[in-house]
């Protein structure tokens, strides 16, 4: 019996392989990692410049929101392990992207959506428990600044290397 008389085996692997082109997943293998220098230097402006936002974006909630002064979540300490750990973690997963596609920058824009809209169930959250509106508005500004500021650090500062034509490069 053959898989297209079997039914699903045929159909899932060709939802797999439309999935794989998709998201340009075609598994190089490493041919195209962004080079090491240009990594470290865009995981530093990343997490410095979001460190940096949520400052600003911190102190702004509350100078339009005097009630939310004290609030914890917009204290230094607490913004700041989030972020590092949130950016770091995005920019060791730029390399992993650039691993399994040729093209990272387009699953790696979807990975950072989807991040991003996940990292916001925390703030409903807190919103649903009670926190206040106008504070917890600013935290989900700042989910939205990390991202814009850490996917293009990453892609342009640090971009997929060509691959190279010979094996012997």
């Amino acid at each position: 019996m053959t898989s297209q008389q079997q039914g699903t085996p045929a159909r899932t692997d060709s939802m797999t392989t439309r999935l794989f082109r998709a998201l340009d997943l075609d598994f190089p293998r490493g041919a195209n990692q962004p080079a090491l220098g240009r990594w470290v230097l865009a995981s530093v402006v990343a997490i410095a410049a979001s460190v940096l936002a949520c400052a600003v974006l911190a102190a702004a909630g509350i100078a339009a929101f005097p009630d939310t002064a004290g609030y914890e979540h917009f204290q230094f300490a607490d913004y700041f392990k989030l972020t590092v750990v949130g950016v770091g973690l995005a920019c060791l997963a730029w390399p992993a992207v650039a691993w399994i596609s040729s093209r990272a920058w387009k699953p790696f824009l979807w990975l950072a959506v989807a991040v991003t809209l996940v990292g916001l169930a925390p703030d409903a959250w807190i919103l649903a428990k009670g926190q206040p509106p106008a504070a917890v508005g600013v935290l989900v500004l700042m989910h939205f600044a990390l991202a814009l500021i850490t996917y293009p650090a990453l892609v342009f500062i640090a971009p997929q290397r060509a691959a190279s034509l010979s094996p012997g490069r």
